[in-house]
């Protein structure tokens, strides 16, 4: 039987959706779940509204940090990038940077992933790169041409320019 929050998550629009969750903040916590499941029509929609649910280093997701980031391996292409936008919402400490990192570079050598995984993948690579200066030699070695040239083209200008910008 469908919970109250699984049946929002297949009968409305987005706007419907986040209104019932700030109206019922009681299943948020259901909608973690749900987003680190395997439960589909509903786990990449639950991690959908939680982006635009949660606040920027929302105290309801820290203790699912380990878990979101370890869910992410199992996942398909976009549910891996939604999850990965709220991991890229949240302060992760060392460790969790190290776990998210390893994970963003799996996702990005992954040239035939959809590019929009790759992109936020790459965004996560460059977030901890930027903290850790002794990460810049990987971002030349990932950077090179046998990785941009399976992007879309407005994608690749966008991966220039994060790397453009990461230099200076």
């Amino acid at each position: 039987m469908e919970t109250p929050l699984e049946h929002i998550l297949t009968s409305s629009y987005k706007d419907e959706m986040i209104t019932f969750m700030w109206a019922h903040p009681e299943f948020f916590n259901e909608a973690i779940q749900l987003a680190i499941s395997d439960k589909q029509p509903y786990a990449w929609r639950a991690a959908w509204l939680l982006w635009s649910c949660m606040e920027d280093n929302d105290k309801r997701i820290l203790t699912y940090i380990s878990k979101i980031i370890e869910s992410i391996k199992t996942k398909k292409d976009g549910h891996q990038r939604e999850l990965l936008k709220i991991l890229l919402r949240m302060e992760l400490n060392e460790e969790q940077e190290g776990h998210i990192f390893n994970t963003s570079l799996d996702l990005w050598e992954k040239i035939n992933k959809v590019p929009s995984v790759r992109f936020t993948a790459f965004k996560f690579i460059i977030k901890i790169a930027k903290k850790h200066s002794d990460l810049s030699n990987e971002i030349a070695f990932f950077t090179q041409t046998q990785y941009l040239d399976t992007l879309s083209p407005g994608v690749n200008r966008s991966i220039k320019k994060m790397i453009k910008d990461f230099k200076s």
